[in-house]
């Protein structure tokens, strides 16, 4: 059953707050020996992503979609009870290789926001357009982190429909479905940003913000909870039971 907490007007009138994790990976590879402290930061190692895998299904929760999420917040969707959401930036061709195979061994979905300027380049490193295509047919959620990952604040409103418009157009090219969701690069954005990404078509954001709650005044910029190489099962588990991961970072 779906619990809710009233905090904002969403689309049908009614106040809407929902506790849902949305998980942020980045790499999900084995370490190669060149690895900056970057790299070795953001990267998750394949056999360690099973057993988070293995733990979110033992524990009780189900994948769930952005567009599920904004059908709970906007009209009062029911969720699962235990509602996680999988979601992995950039692009990298481990995405396909390696995560696709361990969610659906899971029973999940995932979401993958994609740099559409590295698609085009046909970088070996990240996704190819039959790759992202592969992975709509079977199911995973293909959505927006802009043309050129660039961080957005302070751009021109030309520029931003160039890196907004741009991204969303040529993923619904490749895939046939038009991204409704951004990821902001780097979780920067500010209030043109925002403007622009709601003129050309986007229903929500993410940023980079701490947090497991969402709601229905931050629908452009949501919470998320980085996933790096150091986090353990046991930190895993209480970051997604912590309430105190619920304030709103100014932007």
């Amino acid at each position: 059953m779906l619990v809710l907490t009233a905090l904002a007007e969403a689309q049908d009138g009614t106040l809407r707050r929902i506790r849902v994790p949305i998980l942020m990976y980045h790499y999900v590879s084995p370490l190669p020996q060149d690895a900056d402290t970057l790299r070795v930061g953001l990267t998750v190692r394949p056999a360690v992503f099973r057993d988070q895998l293995a733990w979110l299904r033992e524990a009780g929760y189900s994948s769930i979609s952005l567009d599920q999420l904004y059908g709970a917040l906007n009209e009062g969707d029911p969720l699962p009870p235990k509602p996680v959401i999988l979601t992995f930036d950039d692009g990298h061709v481990g995405h396909f290789s390696i995560v696709m195979p361990l969610l659906q061994e899971a029973g999940f979905v995932g979401t993958f926001f994609i740099i559409s300027e590295r698609v085009d380049a046909r970088d070996p490193l990240h996704l190819g357009r039959e790759q992202l295509v592969a992975m709509a047919a079977q199911g995973m959620h293909i959505e927006s982190h802009s043309r050129s990952h660039r961080d957005l604040r302070g751009l021109d409103r030309d520029l931003l429909v160039y890196e907004l418009l741009g991204s969303r157009e040529s993923l619904e090219a490749w895939t046939g479905v038009a991204p409704g969701v951004i990821a902001w690069p780097f979780g920067y954005h500010d209030e043109l940003a925002r403007q622009v990404a709601r003129e050309t078509g986007y229903r929500m954001a993410l940023g980079t913000r701490a947090g497991v709650w969402q709601d229905s005044t931050g629908l452009f910029d949501l919470a998320r909870i980085r996933v790096n190489r150091n986090l353990t099962l046991q930190n895993l588990e209480a970051l997604l039971r912590a309430d105190w991961l619920e304030e709103r970072e100014a932007s």
